[in-house]
């Protein structure tokens, strides 16, 4: 028998460069990116109580896109309905963005070993809403 020892992180050196892949808009990743809060009243909830908005509305021309959606919750969002922000009198409390992949990737609750997180820490936003909610991040 013989006994390896891997590190947790390998990197591959010369010309081979990885396109950093953006995160797939899901309900789940929107939520999970806007901490399950409700970006206009700033409630958390449970995911099964929080809706898609679409901050330009798809009727209106808004894009199905991670900077024109947000967390609402189901009261919020009937209230805004398929108005604009302007019409409906209602602010965000944030900005959306687009989460890099290392974000994404800490926000799915993988078992990241600590090692791993000096790594993903390189890879995370200014506008990374769980900065505080990662010992590593602060």
């Amino acid at each position: 028998r013989s006994h390896i020892e891997v590190p947790s992180i390998i990197a591959i050196k010369g010309s081979f460069k990885k396109k950093e892949k953006t995160p797939t808009l899901t309900n789940l990743n929107l939520f999970r990116r806007d901490l399950c809060t409700c970006s206009y009243c700033g409630k958390r909830f449970n995911e099964d109580k929080l809706t898609r908005d679409h901050i330009v509305p798809v009727s209106k021309g808004g894009k199905d896109t991670w900077t024109n959606c947000t967390s609402a919750c189901k009261r919020c969002n009937n209230v805004k309905d398929a108005m604009t922000l302007e019409q409906s009198g209602m602010e965000l409390l944030w900005v959306p963005y687009v989460p890099s992949y290392a974000e994404s990737l800490i926000l799915q609750n993988r078992k990241i070993l600590a090692d791993q997180f000096e790594f993903l820490e390189a890879g995370v936003s200014e506008n990374f809403k769980a900065r505080g909610e990662y010992s590593f991040l602060s």
